[in-house]
């Protein structure tokens, strides 16, 4: 916090004169050098360019057995400072540990592709992902206190699972296999939600590493929304076809339907209180939109209205658990849609200047009537926020 904002505080009589001092005294003890720091990142970024092009260079001179030791060795150091000095890195910051762990999983992430190019070999992507949960997940979930860790372990399992659905879908990619297996390959899809959402609700309200579990469950409400606002979009453009793709099947859609409101289901059961109930009701939400895509297939209106209506219901529960983040990112997806919207359905507004002028009005005005309702509704405060921050009681 500036000193300036500070003095221009106590001149408006916000704070007192004792209350301005020990503002001061705490951010002067506490005070991070920027500067410096941003000087030994750019110090140490360089040095690891430098590196990484000196090997880079001489790649194909270094024999590929001593570079897969050289990378076992490195994971090897990892896993081994993990193992004997967590306890010290935490004390010292737990970004340390954390930072660590994160190199140790994408170290290994990485040896699988650096293994096939030594070798020669070549696999489905998905192979090499799964053994790579089998293998760090533990390490992940049993460890991991941030963001950071949370979305290496999250991103993997999704991208692991869609690459696998992808591998079943094109026959072209394996053996030949007339009829793949549409409902599987729609589960596969919402399983990571399913494996994900209800553990991570159970375990941030029992767990020492509560912020760890808390981005898990975020993850997993993203994925959920995220995919069925796609689901609403496709919809506009008339995507969804029985006989085009099992990606895009009634079925399938039932099947991640079902999914997503067992999963939110779950959550709730999974903690018991507000925050919970409402970020069980938005999964629970996401999957409802999903199969009502499917049946507005073809229809502008109606996919937009689809979409709108499952921002409208996230809105609703961010209100109802003091989501102020949420609720405005609400309000902000249904003005951006309604301005997609409007330009859907009158497109010739674009092609000409009177249309222009009309267009630039609805943006305007659709921005203001957002602003006001964000400013107006919105919950005061992030504090008891169970999704974003805050408590988990």
């Amino acid at each position: 916090m500036s000193e300036r904002k500070i003095n221009a505080w106590h001149k408006a009589g916000i704070i007192d004169d004792a209350t301005r001092d020990n503002i001061l005294a705490f951010e002067a003890e506490h005070a991070r050098p920027l500067a410096l720091w941003a000087v030994f990142g750019i110090g140490a970024l360089a040095i690891g360019l430098g590196l990484i092009s000196v090997v880079a260079a001489n790649w194909e001179d270094i024999p590929g057995q001593l570079r897969l030791a050289v990378h076992m060795a490195l994971i090897a150091a990892s896993l081994g400072g993990l193992l004997f000095q967590e306890r010290l890195f935490r004390a010292q910051s737990p970004w340390i540990g954390e930072a660590l762990l994160f190199v140790a999983g994408l170290l290994g992430l990485t040896f699988f592709g650096h293994l096939g190019q030594v070798y020669q070999t070549t696999s489905p992507l998905w192979q090499p992902l799964a053994i790579w949960l089998v293998l760090f997940a533990p390490l992940l979930l049993t460890t991991g206190r941030s963001w950071l860790t949370a979305a290496l372990f999250g991103v993997a399992l999704v991208y692991c699972a869609w690459e696998y659905a992808y591998w079943l879908e094109f026959p072209s990619w394996r053996d030949q296999i007339e009829n793949p297996p549409t409902l599987w390959i729609a589960a596969v899809t919402a399983l990571p939600l399913l494996l994900v959402a209800p553990p991570a609700a159970w375990f941030r309200q029992r767990s020492t590493r509560a912020d760890f579990w808390r981005r898990l469950e975020q993850l997993a409400v993203v994925y959920a929304v995220g995919g069925a606002s796609i689901a609403t979009g496709l919809a506009g453009v008339d995507a969804f076809d029985d006989g085009a793709s099992a990606f895009f099947s009634g079925a399938g859609q039932v099947v991640r339907s079902l999914i997503a409101l067992a999963a939110g289901l779950l959550v709730v059961l999974a903690r018991r209180n507000m925050s919970g109930l409402m970020s069980g009701a938005i999964i629970a939400g996401a999957g409802a939109a999903a199969i009502m895509s499917y049946a507005v297939s073809g229809y502008q209106l109606l996919a937009g209205l689809v979409f709108m209506a499952l921002w409208a219901g996230i809105g609703a529960a961010a209100l109802v658990a003091g989501w102020r983040g949420v609720f405005q990112l609400a309000v902000a997806a249904i003005a951006i849609r309604l301005i997609i919207l409007s330009f859907e359905l009158a497109s010739d507004l674009l092609l000409s200047g009177f249309g222009l002028i009309v267009s630039g009005l609805l943006i305007v005005g659709i921005a203001w009537i957002a602003y006001r309702v964000s400013s107006a509704f919105a919950p005061v405060s992030d504090e008891a926020d169970g999704l974003e921050e805050g408590a988990d009681a």
